[in-house]
Order: C-alpha cells, then sequence, then structure tokens
C-alpha cells in the first residue's frame, strides 16, 4: 500500500477505499462514453432533420423546435464533460502508481477531445437552427410581395412608439397611404404587373423613409409610414408631400408607362389618438377623404373641421 497517494485534507478518499474509488471512477468512464455516442446520434439525427426542412422551407415552429433540441443536446454533451472532469479528478486522487495515472490521464484527455468535439458540433447545429429561426421569423414580418415590413410588425412598431412619446412627450405622426386607380391597372395588365407596381411603390417608399420610421404594406394596394418624433405637423407635412411627389412619379415597366398618384390620410399622436387602433383608424378617414376631395393629403383635423 506503499504506492497509494494519501488524499488531500479535503477529499473524502482514504488508502482503504482507494481501490473501489478507481473501479467506481473506471465504470461511470464507460457509462459517459454510451451517453456520448447517444448524443452524437441525436445531434446528426437533429442536424439532418434542419438541413431537409431547410431545404423545403423551415417553418418559424420547426425551427424553434430543432433550436430547442440541439440545446437539450448540447446540455447532455456539457454534463458529460463534467462528469468526464469528476472522473478524472478521482484518478489523480486514487491511483498511487504515477505512470498508471499519466496513461488514465491520457485516456481521460482523448476522452475530454472528444468531448469537446461533440460540444463543437452541438454548437454548429444550434447556430443552423439559429439562422433558420431567423430567417422563418423575417418572413413572418415582411410582406411577401415587397419584402417591407408587414402590418405585424408595423403594429408592434407602433406599440413601441406610443411607449416612448408618452415618456418623452414626442408627437407621432401615422400617414394612410392608398394608391388611386390601382384596381384598374391590376384588371387592365393582371397582377403580375400589379405586383411590380406595389414593388415599385414600396421601393420608393424605402428611399423616402428616415432613420428611426417604419413603412409598411398594409394590404392590398395600402401601405402605412410612421414618422417618430417629427417634431411639428409642419414637418410632418413636408415628409406627406415628398412621399406624395416621389410616389407619383411616371412608372415605366418593360412596354407599359403607368401613372400612380396616392392619396395620403395623416394622423397625429397624441391630438387624433392615443392608442394604435385610434390613429389607424383617424389616418384612415383622413385618407379618404383625400380622395374624396382629390387633395393628395389630408390631416384629420380636416375631417373634424368637416364635421366627419
Amino acid at each position: 500500500m506503499n504506492n497509494i497517494i494519501t488524499p488531500d485534507h479535503g477529499s473524502s478518499l482514504t488508502p482503504a477505499d482507494t481501490p473501489a474509488s478507481l473501479e467506481k471512477a473506471l465504470e461511470k468512464s464507460e457509462d459517459v462514453k454510451e451517453k456520448m455516442v447517444d448524443c452524437v446520434t441525436e445531434l446528426a439525427t437533429v442536424n439532418e432533420a434542419v438541413k431537409q426542412e431547410m431545404a423545403t422551407g423551415i417553418t418559424l415552429r420547426q425551427a424553434k423546435k430543432a433550436l430547442a433540441q440541439s440545446e437539450s443536446v448540447e446540455e447532455k454533451v456539457q454534463e458529460c464533460a463534467d462528469e468526464l472532469h469528476e472522473v478524472n479528478q478521482v484518478l489523480a486522487e486514487g491511483i498511487g502508481d504515477r505512470n498508471e495515472i499519466n496513461r488514465e490521464l491520457k485516456k481521460m484527455g482523448r476522452k475530454l477531445a472528444a468531448t469537446q468535439h461533440m460540444l463543437s458540433h452541438a454548437q454548429d447545429v444550434l447556430a443552423v437552427a439559429e439562422e433558420a429561426a431567423e430567417q422563418a421569423s423575417q418572413r413572418t414580418l415582411r410582406d411577401f410581395v415587397t419584402g417591407i415590413p408587414n402590418r405585424e410588425l408595423f403594429n408592434d412598431r407602433l406599440e413601441q412608439a406610443i411607449a416612448l412619446a408618452q415618456r418623452g412627450g414626442w408627437i407621432l405622426g401615422v400617414m394612410f397611404i392608398d394608391l388611386d386607380r390601382f384596381k384598374a391597372i391590376n384588371d387592365t395588365h393582371g397582377h403580375a404587373v400589379g405586383d411590380r407596381v406595389l414593388q415599385a411603390v414600396a421601393q420608393r417608399l424605402d428611399e423616402q423613409v428616415r432613420s428611426g420610421d417604419t413603412i409598411c404594406r398594409w394590404g392590398g394596394d395600402e401601405f402605412l409610414y410612421l414618422l417618430v418624433n417629427p417634431q411639428s405637423a409642419g414637418n410632418i407635412e413636408g415628409v406627406a408631400r415628398k412621399v406624395l411627389d416621389r410616389i407619383s412619379e411616371i412608372l415605366i415597366i418593360d412596354d407599359l408607362t403607368l401613372s400612380i398618384e396616392p392619396s395620403i390620410g395623416i394622423a397625429v399622436y397624441p391630438s387624433n389618438g392615443r392608442t394604435s387602433q385610434e390613429l389607424l383608424v383617424n389616418a384612415d378617414a383622413a385618407m379618404y377623404r383625400a380622395k374624396k376631395m382629390k387633395t393628395g393629403f389630408n390631416f384629420f383635423d380636416d375631417v373634424q373641421q368637416d364635421g366627419g
């Protein structure tokens, strides 16, 4: 028993139980090895599933599921690494022969290296799942035809802007934009041309949008423009005029020369509404007045003055 290393003061091992501790540690290392094999198999399955789903158009729900699975496997692999570290410590404390210690440590080192490889693989799978989830999320928040934000994303931005405006004492401007005679273009030239008109309008709006503001396609031939802290109604009017002029420019699609004129209704927070619903309803009402009166754009205050 002279070759047995006496445990440190804080260790629970004694010379008498060292062989049993060693045997237990070796058994545990075999258990960890089996767990590693299971993790590798599960990771391969998750990775293959993500690749197949991405090839066919992974959904946000599927991406989140794959992400959760890969995170679960990564936790298992980390547990294996922790267990191997514990085995390593027991071997270092419980084996008296220095050469035997070195051999066992080399074995554990190889296993730990394998664990690191598995962790790296798990992180790769996790990155693939996260990217797929991000892509799926972006698809759900962007308009399919134009690529600009859709109403879901716009509503979220509007709610955030109202909260900030309440705290900062700002005003907000919501412009409701409708394309006059768009139905005639669709009916005469077909939906493919109609979609290209919508894409061109979205591009022109995107050129005009200020930093921090948000545009969206609300649906059909309707667009929205959120102005955050525009300082004054005069500044809102200036933006509205620029948007009106830019969208009204002649549009050439293949051999067609088209004229698009928008009608714009404007509601201002907080004077024309303190909730997103009130602002949208009032901006819509102002847009219908602009369309009826052929004024190009109108503030909701004009509707109120008419008694509407």
